[in-house]
């Protein structure tokens, strides 16, 4: 049978007539939410936040491209070329968190304890307090991404040649974690036991963090650009290859001499992924414009959106109930499903 087939009206459940859509008047970047409201990040300037009756307001934050977003449904921030890190609350009240006065790019953000920021700026990575000076880690390259820790002020760093583990109010040398290659992206473990990063090339590299142990993660056909969490650690979803890809983290030995699960086979890359909050459930965004909620139980599929245009899943996110996801494509197709 073949994936057209087996995704047919007629035998594949659909939400998409739950859909509101959105026009968001420019190619959508990244999606989070701010309460019960959905933001979309937009390439240029602004976001749009959209409230649950459809009703949109853009709100500009920057003087041109916005490169990076991070969000925790309290405080959304936001990086761009114009060298400012920018936030907005659930008010709608902005704060510029850091203005470079170089005006060089603010690459990537993360969002800490306690609404601590962290950014990067050339071969820097930099962390604010809410109410503190900024501290300024010096690397050995440009930062790849950012997260930090689940405990504490800890944040971990990807850059070339590894990754770093500091701590910003602590005066200790960073730990340093080495794997040769380029590491791109970022995420911890729900529990803090594994760092996880993804790669130049198409694979990730993982350590566990009490003994530095590498876990090598690869197969992939493409770069992996999007990673989730599950909402109970077990498992980290990944893009990058046709099918949904899941490794297990439950051991102590995460996926190390394990095969990963995989789901929702598709004749196109899956581009992203994001793990529902509280359920064993996956939106999975692929490039040609299909999303879909996949459940990890037994695999079954549920149609949120499909595109006859072959437009690229640009961005996928819940809401912190569970009971809505947002999306958009690279055609500027966007919008919000209520699931409750």
């Amino acid at each position: 049978m073949t994936m057209s087939d087996t995704r047919s009206p007629a035998n594949t459940p659909s939400v998409a007539g739950r859909a509101t859509m959105v026009a968001t008047g420019g190619s959508v970047i990244a999606a989070h939410f701010l309460g019960e409201k959905a933001v979309f990040v937009l390439a240029e300037d602004a976001v749009l936040l959209v409230a649950g009756d459809g009703a949109s307001q853009r709100v500009p934050l920057h003087e041109g491209g916005i490169l990076s977003s991070a969000c925790d449904g309290r405080h959304l921030v936001t990086g761009g070329d114009d060298g400012r890190v920018m936030e907005i609350d659930r008010a709608g009240v902005m704060r510029t968190v850091f203005a470079d006065p170089k005006r060089r790019w603010i690459d990537h953000v993360a969002l800490g304890p306690d609404g601590a920021v962290a950014w990067s700026v050339g071969k820097a990575a930099q962390v604010a307090a809410r109410k503190g000076e900024v501290k300024s880690l010096d690397l050995p390259s440009s930062a790849g991404g950012l997260a930090f820790m689940p405990k504490g002020m800890r944040l971990a760093i990807a850059h070339y040649n590894g990754a770093s583990l500091w701590f910003p109010n602590a005066q200790v040398k960073p730990e340093f974690l080495e794997w040769k290659g380029s590491h791109l992206g970022a995420t911890v473990s729900p529990d803090g036991r594994f760092l996880v990063t993804s790669m130049q090339e198409p694979m990730l590299h993982g350590w566990r963090l009490v003994d530095g142990k590498h876990m090598r993660m690869s197969g992939y056909a493409a770069r992996v650009r999007s990673m989730s969490w599950t909402a109970d650690g077990a498992f980290l979803a990944t893009g990058g290859s046709d099918q949904l890809i899941l490794w297990p983290f439950a051991g102590k030995d995460g996926p190390m001499g394990k095969q990963p699960a995989l789901l929702a086979p598709h004749a196109k890359k899956l581009a992203v992924v994001a793990c529902h909050p509280k359920q064993p459930v996956v939106a999975a965004g692929y490039e040609d414009g299909l999303v879909l909620l996949v459940r990890l139980d037994d695999g079954a599929e549920v149609l949120v959106h499909s595109s006859d245009l072959d437009a690229p899943v640009t961005a996928l996110c819940w809401s912190g109930d569970g009971l809505k996801l947002a999306f958009a494509c690279e055609d500027r197709a966007a919008g919000v499903v209520d699931l409750s």
